[in-house]
């Protein structure tokens, strides 16, 4: 598949260069249609949206449920990112098997933009499994998905300078909702007390959360599904859970719930029956047409069904 991928993209660039390189003239022409945009998560592909409004056309690569640690670019996406004006991703390793496409395209001149690599390194979070590198998921603290916004709004600043005031207005009152999400996040994790705020989910995606407001957090697997649990981890997360009484597991809806359903099974062996408190959607959106699917509709999915399950009370 890997060999597939770089033969299309190569074969796209030999097509570009017998055609003659037109990307110039049309990317110096953005402002007088609407600007095709590829976004690989859905995080992404929801914040350019909000931000480029009817200045762009975003095609997602990564639908609901899908894992972006383990994703790999088919033949037509290569080709949709061949296409497009600009693309945006993640980064810091959040698509990690995307990343020689990535390189592909940049030196196609298609523009390329990492969201979360413009966030100030020191509100980063380090990561435990890659040494040197940083936790990738960074929408799980709202403010920081506000830095994001700031650089979505740059990147479509700097090619279509003509909108400037149009993105910097939708980006105004992005920042806006996001405060206000941010303090429900804060508000609704008041309700569980400090002695019980601890999270458990299928991987550990939800560090920035916790740094955030104030969760003690741990996954199953690492910050990478690509990492994969053993018959060790099951059982020194099962005497955690049984020892401190932790009252509900939680699954994401991009990982698979065997391994919280075998820690489950660890626990209720060592005498103590926890919860699967719900799905929280972890590094995908909900499904179309859902109030998940945009991402203020998750975070306050995931915080309702956190408090929830560990106060035993629905909001």
């Amino acid at each position: 598949m890997k060999i597939h991928i770089l033969l299309a993209v190569m074969l796209l660039g030999f097509a570009s260069a017998g055609c003659g390189n037109t990307s110039e003239p049309e990317q110096g022409a953005l402002h007088s249609r609407t600007i095709n945009v590829v976004a690989t998560t859905s995080m992404v592909a929801d914040l350019v949206g909000v931000i480029g409004g009817d200045r762009v056309a975003v095609t997602g690569l990564m639908g609901p449920g899908v894992d972006p640690h383990l994703y790999k670019a088919s033949e037509g996406d290569v080709a949709r990112m061949a296409g497009a004006d600009v693309i945006f991703y993640n980064g810091l390793h959040l698509e990690g098997k995307m990343t020689e496409v990535f390189e592909q395209m940049q030196r196609r001149d298609i523009h390329t933009f990492a969201v979360a690599e413009s966030i100030a390194e020191d509100h980063l979070l380090g990561s435990a499994n890659f040494s040197g590198s940083h936790d990738p998921h960074v929408w799980f603290d709202v403010s920081l998905w506000g830095e994001a916004a700031h650089e979505t709004a740059r990147a479509l600043s700097a090619l279509d300078s003509t909108h400037a005031t149009t993105y910097t207005t939708n980006l105004e009152a992005y920042l806006v909702e996001l405060d206000s999400l941010d303090a429900y996040v804060r508000h609704r994790v008041e309700a569980v007390p400090e002695a019980q705020r601890v999270l458990i989910t299928s991987h550990d995606a939800f560090g920035y959360f916790g740094s955030a407001y104030g969760f003690e957090v741990r996954g199953l697997q690492g910050i990478s599904t690509a990492t994969e649990a053993g018959t060790a981890d099951v059982q020194e997360l099962a005497a955690f859970v049984a020892e401190e009484k932790i009252p509900a597991l939680f699954v994401e809806s991009s990982v698979s719930r065997r391994g919280i359903e075998a820690v489950r099974e660890a626990v209720r062996a060592r005498g103590f029956e926890v919860a699967i408190g719900g799905t929280l959607y972890g590094d995908a959106l909900g499904s179309p047409g859902t109030p998940e699917a945009t991402y203020l509709g998750t975070v306050r999915h995931n915080v309702d069904t956190i408090v929830g399950a560990l106060t035993n009370v629905t909001p």
